[in-house]
């Protein structure tokens, strides 16, 4: 097999999978929370990454935010059963300065929970992996975007980055922000985030004390944010209130 096909081929399963990709990420976090001694960091310097660590995690949220609000309907989004999809190729709004919004957003929220581990070696790990995974999607998703699009793609390919915004060519978005869009799609994300955070919270704690600490701060912002989800999920599947034409 040729090596441009067999990247196509590895590039569109991860695609399919990528969903375990935050799995592994809560799998490392065991032995490198345990094996990470922290008593050397004052107080005031552990605060200081907590906070950045939470800023570039919401960083993230804003980017796949305005991704998702100005996005319509017949994209990829969460599909993970029936592959690439796309009616039409966004080239407008965030598009017009990356290709792959997306998973700069998904790096940002997840580098964030990374930080907040306090080990370096564990970002740069991570930062590696998540390349080298994410590169085949892209590189997947692009053979396919090329095949069906044609020269407009490969016109769009050379004025917006792949993963790393530029401004000079921004072009205003077709479609206004839909802040329903990002409260139908993106509860499960944020979720997702708040869990990952919590997680090495009470992880930390327990290695630290051999005990659990139900009554944390990060563990009443879980519980709020699962009530806010289970909200925004009922609305979802059982009402008409966030449906809305022409938007995934």
């Amino acid at each position: 097999m040729a090596l441009i096909h067999s990247f196509e081929k590895s590039g569109n399963f991860l695609f399919k999978n990528r969903s375990y990709f935050p799995v592994a990420l809560f799998l490392l976090a065991l032995p490198v929370i345990y094996n990470t001694d922290i008593s050397w960091i004052d107080q005031t310097l552990r605060s200081g990454i907590t906070i950045a660590a939470i800023v570039i995690s919401f960083a993230g949220f804003i980017v796949r935010a305005i991704t998702i609000g100005t996005t319509p309907a017949g994209t990829s989004g969460r599909n993970t059963k029936e592959g690439q999809v796309a009616e039409q190729l966004n080239t407008g709004g965030i598009y017009s300065v990356i290709r792959h919004p997306l998973y700069l957003g998904n790096y940002l929220m997840w580098i964030g929970i990374v930080i907040f581990a306090f080990n370096f070696y564990f970002v740069l790990i991570i930062s590696l992996g998540y390349w080298l995974y994410y590169e085949r999607i892209m590189f997947a998703e692009e053979r396919f975007l090329e095949k069906k699009f044609g020269q407009k793609y490969l016109d769009w390919s050379m004025t917006a980055p792949a993963f790393i915004p530029s401004f000079k060519n921004y072009k205003k978005s077709k479609l206004i922000f839909s802040f329903k869009s990002v409260l139908r799609r993106e509860y499960s994300g944020v979720l997702a985030t708040v869990l990952g955070f919590t997680f090495i919270d009470n992880l930390r704690v327990y290695f630290e004390y051999h005990q659990l600490y139900l009554y944390r701060y990060s563990n009443i912002i879980l519980v709020a944010t699962i009530i806010v989800v289970l909200i925004l999920r009922t609305l979802k599947h059982n009402t008409s209130i966030l449906k809305e034409k022409g938007r995934s």
